[in-house]
């Protein structure tokens, strides 16, 4: 496996972690809903990704529901001492694999003990709450509610930190006045670039930053200025693309999901690609329409 190290380090709740960790959403079936063809393969995925220095995993229980987790529990637990589990409440899944917010005190409540449960964790290291106003991105509106919901369950010990997932730089405003924010995560890669301003104020605050979707997601980037520079370069575009995030900005921590070993070592080769400064200014000019 290729050495994470060189993509360096940027903190994350009371942590240092590796900017490029691991994305679990892809270990659920078609649709994030259901379990995977190959729990094996699932599996092995996941030791591979922390046997190469992996320490932060994203995942969330209403992938699947709740199979990504109990993969996760089953592939790692007990768990290595640095390894940082970060996780999302704020929605839950119809029987239509449909994606409904679930922002009550009580489901919220009910999300964090499942998560638990299913993790076989006594406390959750990182919780994103995943804002569902419009699950195409964000919009405005106040998160006062369900984040102080979420703030109670950290002052009872079930979450040592809180992010925030799908927001506004309002939004963010309005948490800090609750609880601390030690990250948002939101929809960002080399051709969706919405967020370029407020990943800059993120880091200017000592604040990580998780792009989702780092790849495209489920409509992975095509470009072909991204297929040049990745040919000139030896590499391939996903690797390029994700080379150009770990350069992007000092608190971006990159969490790409893959199904296969095979794919997870070609992401983690992505922290020994180094752009030159005409690749960079090439793939800058990547961006969708605003």
């Amino acid at each position: 496996m290729p050495s994470i190290d060189k993509a360096g380090t940027f903190r994350l709740g009371h942590r240092d972690v590796k900017r490029l960790g691991y994305g679990a959403m892809q270990l659920a079936g078609p649709g994030v809903f259901g379990p995977p063809k190959d729990r094996d393969a699932a599996i092995a995925v996941l030791r591979a990704a922390v046997a190469a220095g992996v320490d932060h995993i994203d995942t969330s229980d209403f992938y699947g529901p709740h199979v990504t987790n109990q993969i996760i529990r089953e592939a790692l637990s007990p768990y290595p001492d640095n390894l940082v589990i970060v996780t999302k409440i704020g929605a839950r899944r119809g029987a239509d694999k449909s994606w409904i917010p679930a922002f009550s005190p009580k489901e919220l409540a009910q999300a964090v003990r499942d998560n638990l449960e299913n993790l076989g964790l006594d406390a959750l290291d990182v919780v994103n709450l995943r804002i569902m106003f419009d699950v195409r991105g964000p919009a405005e509106g106040s998160i006062e509610a369900p984040l102080s919901a979420l703030a109670e369950l950290q002052r009872d010990g079930l979450v040592r930190h809180i992010g925030l997932s799908n927001v506004t730089p309002a939004q963010l405003a309005e948490g800090r006045k609750i609880c601390e924010i030690v990250c948002v995560q939101n929809h960002y890669n080399l051709a969706h670039r919405d967020d370029d301003a407020f990943i800059d104020a993120l880091a200017r605050d000592g604040v990580a930053y998780v792009p989702y979707f780092p790849l495209g997601g489920f409509t992975p980037l095509q470009s072909s200025a991204l297929t040049a520079v990745a040919l000139r370069l030896g590499a391939t575009p996903m690797q390029v693309a994700l080379a150009w995030l770990i350069r992007r900005a000092p608190n971006i921590l990159l969490i790409p999901g893959t199904s296969s070993v095979a794919h997870l070592r070609e992401n983690l080769a992505a922290a020994t690609l180094s752009l030159p400064d005409d690749a960079t200014a090439e793939l800058d000019a990547i961006a969708s329409p605003p």
